[in-house]
């Protein structure tokens, strides 16, 4: 004989919630999968030129949405084990867990709106420095290694997100570079297909991707911390317990 009445339906309720957190901390955790897996940014961001490496606070963020989504499919379970069992142990710590998950969330939202546009700076960045380095390289045929190492960096650049050039605001310069040197593919157009304007696209999609998934996920939290509380004081005041 457990709880009776609202709180039985609150304790089905949160039963119902908790599966479906579980649930997206399954999706989280793969989408997390997905991005660092993913062929276009991979490929991108795993590049090193002259003992520097591209920037990694994309891939930091993604490893953080790992754990995160590892973490939700244990607390997930743990809240529905508690709800079930009526267990205000479990379902306090389960509510602690919440709390601290909610208060991460809402602490890496902030950071990642503050700092949305900084992926895509830092890696735009890297690209000018690559393609300042290759085409000086190529005009002067002068160290030969370096030369190598820049064309194959921006090889990957190019033919992942199929642009050429640092953008629209010289695109004669682009054109001239890419008639003198094969910095380029040919098959792009480099007038209307600038690098700069391919690695925002790219980010940006991701960036919006990851914040619709947290904001679905903070939602499904408070409904969460609401039943659990609920649902531990039906607990402690029914005369059962």
């Amino acid at each position: 004989m457990g709880v009776e009445g609202c709180t039985k339906c609150i304790k089905y309720m949160l039963f119902f919630f908790n599966f479906i957190f579980w649930l997206a901390g399954g999706v989280v955790l793969g989408v997390a999968l997905w991005l660092r897996h993913d062929s276009h940014t991979s490929s991108l961001l795993e590049l090193k030129f002259d003992g520097h490496q591209a920037p990694t606070t994309f891939l930091n963020s993604v490893h953080i949405l790992i754990a995160v989504g590892a973490v939700m499919m244990v607390v997930g379970f743990l809240g529905c084990y508690g709800a079930i069992q009526e267990s205000q142990c479990l379902l306090g710590t389960f509510f602690a867990c919440l709390v601290i998950l909610f208060a991460c969330e809402v602490a890496a939202g902030i950071f990642g709106f503050m700092h949305k546009d900084s992926i895509s700076k830092e890696l735009i960045t890297f690209y000018d420095n690559v393609y300042e380095n290759s085409v000086a390289t190529t005009l002067t045929d002068q160290d030969k290694d370096k030369k190598q190492a820049a064309a194959a960096v921006l090889k990957v650049f190019h033919e992942t997100l199929e642009c050429c050039g640092r953008g629209l605001n010289n695109p004669f310069a682009t054109l001239l570079t890419q008639g003198l040197t094969d910095i380029c593919p040919k098959s792009v157009a480099a007038s209307t297909t600038d690098c700069h304007g391919k690695i925002r696209e790219l980010f940006t999609e991701k960036v919006y991707l990851i914040g619709i998934a947290a904001l679905i996920v903070a939602i499904i939290m408070i409904f969460e911390m609401t039943f659990s509380m609920v649902l531990c004081c039906g607990i402690r005041n029914s005369p059962v317990y």
